[in-house]
């Protein structure tokens, strides 16, 4: 195990969390390539995104497009926006070479909105691009334990 590497990627993803807990949206596009996919699909087994319906299935248009829905107030799913606090644990490197890291997480989120509080919990694969002395994100899919049943509001970023 390469526990440097282990502990790069770890800083990264803690990093990409704490932004979004703390409404960094515009630092948070900046992690991502361009062409990066940000993906919760609805079918826990499924690996045909492209062709199937998902929850979020984003490019880096739409992931602008869901940050500017989010911080507008104009959204019902979204306003108010929501309280959240992630824990991400667990960290295994899946796959790597000089160029990407594949690397595999538990999520665990807490959101408060309109007096309620709701966990959800994931399984999120990052495939990270080494950039400089860090990394952008090309693909995030995060999988909801709980995809398959009925969710109420995930308007905002898991």
């Amino acid at each position: 195990m390469n526990l440097k590497l282990v502990q790069e990627v770890t800083a990264f993803i803690w990093q990409e969390g704490d932004m979004l807990d703390h409404g960094e949206f515009d630092g948070w596009l900046d992690l991502w390539l361009e062409n990066g996919t940000y993906i919760i699909p609805i079918d826990p087994l499924q690996e045909d995104f492209e062709n199937t319906l998902n929850y979020a299935y984003d490019d880096g248009h739409m992931r602008k497009l869901r940050v500017q829905r989010l911080i507008s107030g104009e959204s019902i799913s979204t306003s108010p926006q929501p309280r959240t606090v992630r824990s991400l644990s667990r960290f295994r490197v899946l796959s790597e070479d000089s160029q990407q890291v594949t690397v595999r997480c538990a999520q665990a989120l807490r959101e408060f909105r309109k007096d309620s509080l709701k966990h959800y919990s994931a399984d999120i694969v990052y495939t990270l691009m080494r950039h400089n002395d860090s990394f952008k994100i090309k693909r995030k899919l995060i999988r909801l334990i709980n995809s398959d049943d009925t969710l109420a509001g995930i308007g905002y970023i898991l």
